[in-house]
């Protein structure tokens, strides 16, 4: 059993590491802020850090998924809105497209998105459809050459500024879950598409989501991804995927969150010595060091898992559940120990603690994720 990191993925969490240090104060005042992350994006981009496991034929760097977690390990300490971006562009279009994707979808569509010169969007969950796309109400109806798309998607990550994404539609309502497919939409070129404002919420203010409403939109036949009721196939298997993702950005923000508890304790004086001084704390912190080191690991099991072509979708369910747990109690500890200065509203601490609680809802709530790993184990 081999713990070393290959030359390559050292080198990459090291320039990720690197990347991520010249862009904190920038990433620190736009996470106050609110604010989209575009300069934090930029440079990730400029840095050939948005495509890390994605084809290099389509201007990806062709490393393996563990690369890219490592990376995102690093950018989520700094920003975790920047790294739901690249997560969404790389992990969720990104790589549905190089799976499914068409010859002419990838040379159109993956490029711009692996360099990070566009960003894309995946149009899953609707107002009645979050965690059982079975109840998905969204249709796509078929005419010639082109499908007209009917219904509404919400918590839209980026798609009121993104080029094109993947929306998920029933193209034969009458198969419930088997009758949806994938569709690849350009929202700037396409007509009876309507996009709210941004949705006012407390977590990743940074990558604000929209509401997408459809009403008979056409969008071209030869832009359906992969074959016709392929689409739950296709969400599934990009989601199992994205979960490991997903667990290696907690386990970013939760390392971000311990190392500010430590800096508070070792330099917060009370009754004549630092916090860090008192067992309390030192329980904490120790506590919190052990779970998000247990996280990484298993993060990194499963990327490895996915790099080596064998079965991971269990060992994502528990990453990710591990993982986003691990963050939450951290944030959580964390804003104990920093007091008062931990409910400031521009304090980072409270930021990490808003931003650790939408990584236990999206992409599979954790409940859901139990659900997954038990029905693997009643397989066995």
């Amino acid at each position: 059993m081999d713990f070393e990191l290959s030359a390559e993925e050292q080198a990459i969490q090291t320039r990720a590491r690197e990347l991520a240090a010249q862009a904190a104060e920038e990433a620190a005042r736009l996470e106050r802020q609110g604010a989209f992350p575009a300069p934090v994006f930029s440079a990730w981009a400029a840095a050939g850090m948005c495509g890390l496991a994605l084809p290099r034929e389509y201007g990806g760097q062709g490393s393996g998924y563990v690369s890219y977690c490592l990376a995102q390990m690093e950018l989520a300490q700094v920003s975790p809105s920047a790294a739901l971006l690249v997560h969404l562009n790389h992990s969720l279009v990104g790589m549905a497209l190089a799976r499914f994707g068409a010859p002419a979808h990838k040379e159109r569509f993956l490029p711009p998105l692996a360099r990070g010169e566009a960003l894309g969007f995946f149009a899953l969950t609707e107002p009645g459809a979050g965690s059982d796309p079975g109840g998905m109400a969204t249709v796509a109806r078929r005419q010639g050459e082109l499908y007209f798309l009917t219904g509404t998607k919400n918590f839209v990550t980026a798609g009121d500024r993104a080029r094109f994404g993947i929306v998920f539609a029933l193209t034969a309502p009458e198969k419930g879950a088997k009758g949806i497919s994938a569709l690849l939409v350009e929202p700037g070129a396409t007509p009876g598409l309507t996009i709210s404002p941004p949705e006012e919420r407390i977590s990743l203010r940074g990558a604000p989501s929209v509401t997408l409403r459809f009403q008979e939109t056409p969008v071209p036949a030869e832009n359906l991804l992969g074959a016709p009721e392929e689409g739950l196939k296709i969400a599934l298997t990009v989601l199992d995927g994205a979960r490991v993702g997903a667990a290696a950005q907690a386990v970013g923000l939760g390392r971000a969150a311990l190392r500010h508890a430590l800096n508070h304790a070792r330099s917060r004086r009370q009754f004549g010595q630092p916090l860090a001084q008192f067992q309390a704390i030192q329980f904490k912190l120790a506590d919190m060091a052990t779970e998000l080191e247990a996280a990484a690991l298993l993060t990194l099991k499963a990327a490895w898992l996915r790099d080596q072509g064998r079965p991971f979708g269990a060992a994502a369910a528990m990453a990710k559940r591990l993982a986003t747990d691990a963050a939450m109690q951290a944030t959580v500890e964390a804003v104990q120990i920093l007091g008062g200065y931990g409910l400031l509203t521009d304090h980072p601490v409270a930021r990490l603690f808003e931003d650790a609680k939408a990584g236990q809802i999206y992409e599979g709530t954790n409940e859901i994720m139990r659900l997954i790993i038990a029905r693997e184990l009643l397989k066995s």
